[in-house]
């Protein structure tokens, strides 16, 4: 009886939410986030092209681009579909399984941006630290393997949160705060004891992005010390522009990152433009920003670009 009467209590649906202030269709804000999409989409589509046909760059670090290209191209498809339909036609239903599947596929590749993240700081500090050894330390078979550890860790430690949250009866009010499904936003619905889902989150947190980021700290001060250490303040210079593109991806995913997280827990009382921003931002800027710094940074990848469309340039 008591199972029939939990299963009653969840809702067929939610409800979606896009940005306070504009209800209904907005053709601008619909159009904003069309030709964000569009440009996430595409850039990183092309990264990858240009890594796979190009066999010049069939090399670590490029290889670690590509796969940080496909887990934000993750993100990016698996938030689109919901997003456009809020702001396109105004349609702000979902049904709990198919947000359940929405939290588990955006969360995963999330964590697979930072486990990629990591493993590019990783392969900076070798390039740096050990030049001669680096493509015996860093063979290409060793970087697939690493790209299928940091996939199998996203989606095991994952799995348990959809599967933990489903088991729970929703009876308050079913409105989300974004135009996705987050598990920080998921786990505020529930009218039951939800403590072990999130001690279950903060564990998903801690050894993911948590453990991620003290990494690539470490990483970094390691290689500082490498860079210090050097005696042509040329060769200095040189080392450190290597990982520009790199700093540059890591901070505009940590920043947004911790924005959100900090908006959640501690900006109970803030506007909700703010949380809807902060986690828009969270959400599009990486995979929006992330293929043209490396375009416009990495020569490597500049002249396969070039050379994809204009096979005739002699650049």
């Amino acid at each position: 009886m008591e199972t029939l009467q939990n299963q009653s209590l969840v809702p067929p649906v939610l409800i979606l939410t896009g940005i306070p202030g504009f209800d209904g269709r907005s053709i601008w804000l619909a159009t904003l986030f069309c030709s964000l999409y569009f440009l996430a989409i595409f850039g990183n589509c092309l990264i990858l092209l240009v890594i796979v046909k190009d066999q010049s760059l069939h090399k670590p670090m490029y290889l670690f681009l590509c796969m940080l290209a496909l887990s934000e191209l993750g993100i990016s498809l698996s938030s689109i579909a919901t997003v456009l339909k809020v702001f396109l036609f105004d349609v702000r239903e979902i049904g709990i399984d198919a947000c359940l599947a929405q939290m588990f596929f955006i969360h995963s590749f999330s964590i697979m941006d930072s486990g990629v993240l990591w493993a590019m700081a990783l392969d900076r500090f070798i390039a740096i630290y050990n030049p001669l050894q680096y493509g015996a330390i860093l063979t290409n078979s060793r970087v697939v393997m690493i790209g299928l550890g940091v996939a199998t860790r996203s989606i095991l430690l994952m799995m348990p949160l959809p599967v933990l949250l489903r088991g729970l009866p929703f009876c308050r009010l079913n409105v989300l705060a974004h135009p996705y499904c987050l598990h920080s936003n998921l786990i505020r619905l529930p009218c039951a004891d939800v403590t072990v889902n999130s001690r279950c989150g903060l564990f998903v947190v801690l050894s993911t992005f948590g453990l991620d980021s003290l990494c690539i700290v470490l990483s970094y001060i390691m290689i500082l010390k490498t860079v210090l250490g050097m005696a042509s303040k040329e060769g200095r210079w040189k080392a450190l522009n290597t990982c520009v593109s790199h700093i540059c991806a890591v901070v505009l995913y940590y920043i947004p990152m911790i924005g959100v997280s900090m908006a959640h827990r501690f900006g109970k009382h803030a506007s909700r433009l703010l949380h809807s921003l902060m986690a828009n931002i969270y959400l599009l800027v990486p995979p929006v920003l992330n293929p043209i710094i490396y375009s416009i940074k990495t020569k490597e990848i500049l002249k396969a670009l070039r050379k994809l469309f204009s096979p005739k340039s002699s650049f």
